[in-house]
């Protein structure tokens, strides 16, 4: 007798029923508007710890000008994929502008950072290569290397002679080792000069996403490369996001010149995907050049980080290790991060409570996200509110050293 095939819509509503019961089932919620750090949601006025603004360029009156500007000329949709007829002058005078900031020969923009990274690991990547990478890098990284049917190495986090182990362990195999720059989940940043000199010895291609340090770290803002003075030679590869500190939305990928080609011929993600909407470049080279010039607004983000860990200090919280805008208060269990964010909540404040499968079980937190929109009084006043938390002692204990 024939066993009954699987039903995928059952086993996913089964899946789904699961992580309710656990409660770790994620929601959407509709934002009604928008108006620097401060949200409207059914008819209530929160102010926001978990954008990922973090220059407060998202509603700049140029950036609203140029995308309207570019609008007009060129409509909405650019109607096409790149190779076709979407590449407009709007994305070619962003890639130009990308590329001179970065120190790159050359950049390439894909629609989502996800897009980005899935284009560049399956180009690169082949069966019987290998690909190391940081537990804790983004699900985009782990899933371009599946995908390109490398075998995947994850080594401990920032661990660099785990990583050397794992690469000397396959001395034959063509290698590239990817990290996050800013990690996104705790904050942390890669030790990029040292994996830089590792893979100068391996011989391994080394890819660093910047998605949480471009436009925040380093002296021009050029990201975590440019603030541990990293070249093109030392990280060949680069793949950094528009819609976190540019307020916008996109990513691209930059490097050398050959390396870009051989992207516009195999990145399956850029090849087959229509191109971001010309005004919407318009609005992210805008974004490109007030990043570079207000330099004000790194360091104001900058005084509201130094601002919220002093004061955090002074209260005891569990706060990870974390030199940029994210923040985590780690909490433990899923249900003590709810608790947490819902308390908050309550006294007008939105700060996301991040849970398992997101962050390894027992590491449930708030993650905090500090911005230049941010003023010192709604810095204090999320100090006030975190004050009335009564987190558990086994957190405070845990919650001091670095994850």
């Amino acid at each position: 007798m024939t066993t009954p095939r699987p039903d995928l819509l059952h086993r996913l509503a089964v899946q789904t029923a699961e992580r309710e019961s656990a409660n770790l089932r994620r929601r959407l919620r509709t934002i009604d508007r928008a108006e620097g750090p401060w949200l409207e949601i059914g008819g209530r006025r929160l102010l926001s710890f978990c954008s990922n603004d973090y220059l407060g360029l998202a509603q700049h009156p140029q950036l609203i000008a140029a995308l309207n500007r570019a609008a007009r000329e060129e409509g909405v949709g650019s109607t096409s994929a790149h190779l076709i007829c979407g590449h407009r002058r709007e994305h070619a005078e962003l890639e130009e502008a990308l590329a001179a900031w970065t120190g790159r020969e050359r950049a390439l923009l894909f629609s989502t950072g996800y897009m980005a990274n899935l284009g560049v690991l399956q180009a690169l990547l082949a069966r019987g290569d290998l690909c190391v990478q940081d537990k804790l890098n983004h699900a985009c990284l782990l899933d371009g290397a599946k995908l390109s049917g490398a075998e995947l190495k994850r080594y401990p986090h920032a661990d660099v002679d785990a990583a050397a182990r794992q690469l000397a362990a396959h001395p034959n195999a063509a290698a590239l080792l990817a990290t996050d720059g800013v990690f996104s989940m705790d904050g942390d940043v890669a030790p990029l000069r040292e994996l830089a000199q590792l893979c100068a010895r391996e011989q391994a291609t080394l890819l660093v996403d910047d998605a949480h340090g471009f436009g925040v770290l380093g002296d021009d803002g050029a990201g975590s490369l440019g603030a541990a003075n990293l070249g093109q030679h030392e990280v060949p590869l680069l793949m950094a996001t528009l819609g976190k500190a540019l307020g916008c939305s996109g990513a691209f990928v930059a490097g050398s010149a050959p390396l870009i080609e051989g992207l516009v011929q195999f990145a399956r993600p850029y090849i087959y995907t229509t191109a971001m909407p010309p005004a919407l470049a318009g609005a992210a080279l805008e974004a490109v050049q007030l990043a570079q010039k207000e330099a004000w607004r790194r360091e104001k983000l900058a005084a509201m980080i130094r601002r919220f860990r002093h004061g955090a200090a002074e209260l005891g919280l569990p706060l990870a290790t974390s030199p940029s805008a994210i923040q985590p208060l780690l909490l433990g269990s899923a249900d003590a991060a709810l608790a947490a964010a819902q308390m908050l909540e309550r006294q007008g404040l939105l700060v996301t409570a991040i849970r398992p499968p997101t962050v390894p079980a027992g590491q449930a937190r708030l993650r905090i996200t500090l911005s230049a929109a941010h003023e010192e009084a709604h810095v204090d006043r999320l100090l006030a509110a975190l004050e009335t938390l009564r987190l558990p002692a086994a957190s405070r204990a845990a919650g001091g050293d670095p994850v």
